[in-house]
């Protein structure tokens, strides 16, 4: 994808999704924190419908750290991998706790080194939660990056990542990133995808080519 490309495929996003945001249910910090942890392979939706109990019982890191492991799998046992997240959560909110005075830290090396926290949910929280410049990949992404040509069909997550900020500019990034979700997520669906009524087709390797991305 050229510069001028992503600029269309910016305004066709505009066009598609002007009010995209984060579908995660969350009032914090502490919760967005959490809430995109158990999110790994698993909806947002099924994610929503378990924090709604787990934040009212544990609403702060400090009542999540000292939470029975028996009793938080209990909550979140609807979601996939739900007893490795139990251990998780309750294991980075006691390194909050202790750590970090019960706050989220800011540093992308400090919520990195946090139980069930990678790159891509470090994104998360350093753009939902504190306004940085960050842009997380998930599956949605990869998939539309590749077919659109603004990433190799074998690129990793993160050679995926660094196209897509050397294409747009960082100010674009907090919404570019949940308009790119929506756009995987209900245009250029992984089964199906609207291709008759995109408007990036002309440039879409997965339509032109027939490929299985």
């Amino acid at each position: 994808m050229t510069k001028s490309q992503s600029i269309f495929f910016s305004e066709y996003l505009d066009e598609l999704f002007p009010d995209a945001k984060a579908e995660l249910d969350f009032t914090n910090h502490f919760e967005l924190l959490v809430a995109v942890v158990l999110s790994a392979q698993t909806t947002d939706i099924a994610v929503n419908k378990v924090t709604k109990e787990l934040f009212k019982k544990y609403p702060t890191p400090d009542l999540l750290a000292e939470a029975e492991i028996s009793d938080v799998e209990r909550i979140i046992k609807t979601i996939g991998l739900y007893k490795n997240k139990a251990k998780n959560i309750i294991s980075l909110s006691q390194i909050l706790k202790e750590k970090y005075h019960s706050e989220v830290p800011s540093e992308r090396e400090a919520l990195e080194s946090l139980p069930g926290v990678g790159r891509k949910t470090a994104n998360v929280v350093l753009s939902n939660a504190f306004h940085i410049p960050a842009l997380a990949v998930d599956t949605h992404i990869e998939r539309i990056s590749k077919r659109l040509g603004i990433a190799d069909i074998n690129d990793s997550v993160y050679q995926v990542e660094m196209k897509l900020n050397d294409l747009f500019d960082p100010s674009l990034w907090h919404k570019l990133h949940h308009q790119l979700i929506f756009f995987g997520r209900y245009h250029c669906k992984a089964k199906k995808p609207n291709c008759d009524v995109c408007k990036m087709k002309e440039i879409c390797q997965f339509y032109k080519l027939g490929l299985e991305v």
